[in-house]
């Protein structure tokens, strides 16, 4: 999420294991649906609107000092995917609010816990169209809604294809194997029958149902037996007991491990871990010190204290790393230099733009298939050929990489809105360019500026003038946007 002196200075202080633990143990702050009710954003007249979501969204990105949580957070947001775009009901922005909140509550809990709230969820219920899903018609022959069913298997959970633990595909006659078919979906649509909003004791001129979990109508829930994955719900069996059975059947899949660690992998540390790496985090997925599976905390932490993640070795592999997607770049710095808004409106805006913004915006995502696939390969290049993925690539291109240049330079001289970084601490650096190139390097790339990089940088900051606190501020928006425009940035390692 971004890095200030303090935040260094910290973990030096408490090693990484105990800086992690530091992290998971920080209390929650201000919440985003309560940022929206705070701004009054929750009266009927704001129902139909957008208003506040951004703002809250990114609020949390560049302040919450729960920076790993925030991190986790995001993460989960890309695996478990509901954006606003696909709400459309009444109080999106509430919508959108609720289900990143729930990630966030459980970010360091059970993923088995994580998949029944979100499965009883509203903004799901809406974003996946099993809210209102009915049972089926034989006088009209109209069957259960599939979406959820499906995507709760393809995308939150088990994945395409059977899997070992390392992640690798199994193979049968050289062949990949289908974790499920067309039968298994509709099996389990039967499921997700019967499940709407919590309205009691509401109305739809307040948001505050969307925050209930969903609850079931047994006249329109099927109450027939529902197969799927090799198992049975006995006929009878009411709703919440069915939804939770289906549920605990699809967690004790072995692809749960490895197609979730995987993915929690690429977002946090590298595009293209390897087996080995995949695998440690398996075995911990699938079992904690305790035998319990789906810990997130001992998840993150493993990936993120793994020695695949720690190895300074990694750093001239060429094969190791990701791109860094437009909004952690953004919250890179902001965060460095403590970015605030002075009337707590976080004016940032829809950031979605390819030509002009960032190409990505939090919470905007505009398919339940995220920002980008975790399996992308960028066509017709060098890491195509090396058979490997890069995820973040596919939302760049011509466009997303002048838009981002474009839009930060703004960003950096003048901020966004009411949102303004705080360069006092680089002032007195700004006339020796060694100084204030070598800070940012420090802060913004963890010292990984290459010689030909810094040298570059360093020329054309030595170029402009000096010696005033108009010149001094000049010559740190170039450093910074020529830094933000860096490969050594842009590619984590």
């Amino acid at each position: 999420m971004g890095a200030t002196r303090e935040q260094i200075a910290r973990v030096q202080q408490l090693g990484y294991a105990g800086w992690i633990t530091e992290q998971m143990a920080m209390p929650r702050s201000q919440s985003r649906w309560d940022y929206l009710v705070a701004k009054k954003l929750n009266g009927a007249e704001s129902k139909n609107t957008e208003a506040g979501h951004d703002a809250a969204f990114w609020r949390k990105m560049v302040v919450s000092p729960d920076t790993l949580r925030q991190r986790v957070t995001l993460a989960l947001s890309e695996i478990l995917v509901a954006s606003l775009s696909g709400f459309n009901a009444s109080w999106s922005n509430f919508s959108s609010a609720a289900h990143m909140d729930l990630l966030e509550t459980h970010a360091f809990g059970n993923y088995r816990t994580l998949l029944q709230h979100v499965s009883l969820s509203a903004p799901m219920g809406e974003y996946l169209t099993y809210r209102g899903n009915v049972k089926f018609n034989p006088a009209t022959g109209s069957l259960p809604d599939e979406n959820y069913a499906r995507e709760v298997m393809q995308l939150f959970t088990i994945g395409l294809v059977q899997l070992n633990n390392d992640g690798t595909p199994k193979l049968n006659g050289g062949l990949q194997q289908e974790t499920y078919t067309l039968d298994d979906i509709t099996g389990l649509a039967r499921v997700f029958t019967g499940w709407n909003y919590d309205m009691a004791g509401a109305d739809n001129n307040s948001p505050e149902y969307k925050r209930r979990p969903m609850i079931v109508a047994a006249n329109r829930h099927e109450t027939g037996a529902k197969n799927f994955l090799g198992s049975s719900i006995a006929a009878g069996t009411d709703g919440l007991t069915s939804l939770t059975r289906a549920l605990d059947t699809i967690f004790a899949h072995p692809n749960v491990g490895p197609f979730i660690g995987r993915q929690l992998i690429q977002r946090l540390v590298c595009s293209n871990p390897s087996p080995a790496y995949v695998a440690r985090v398996s075995a911990v997925f699938n079992s904690d010190n305790n035998g319990v599976k789906g810990n997130l905390a001992k998840v993150v932490s493993a990936i993120l204290l793994d020695t695949e993640a720690r190895s300074a070795s990694r750093l001239s592999d060429l094969n190791f790393g990701k791109l860094r997607e437009p909004v952690l770049r953004f919250t890179a710095w902001a965060r460095a230099f403590k970015a605030s808004s002075a009337t707590d409106a976080w004016a940032i805006g829809n950031t979605s733009d390819p030509a002009t913004r960032l190409g990505q915006s939090p919470g905007r995502s505009g398919t339940v298939f995220n920002f980008f696939r975790p399996g992308y390969v960028p066509p017709n290049s060098a890491i195509a050929n090396a058979r490997m993925v890069a995820p973040e690539f596919q939302i760049t291109n011509e466009s997303t990489v002048v838009g981002y240049i474009n839009y930060m330079q703004t960003v950096v001289s003048k901020g966004v809105g009411d949102v303004k970084a705080d360069y006092s601490a680089l002032l007195p650096m700004a006339d020796v360019a060694d100084t204030l190139v070598d800070e940012l390097n420090l802060v913004l790339v963890a010292g990984q500026l290459a010689p030909a990089t810094t040298n570059l940088i360093r020329g054309g900051i030595d170029s402009m003038p000096k010696g005033t606190n108009a010149a001094r501020l000049n010559r740190i928006y170039a450093a910074l946007v020529l830094v933000l425009a860096s490969p050594e940035f842009i590619v984590q390692k």
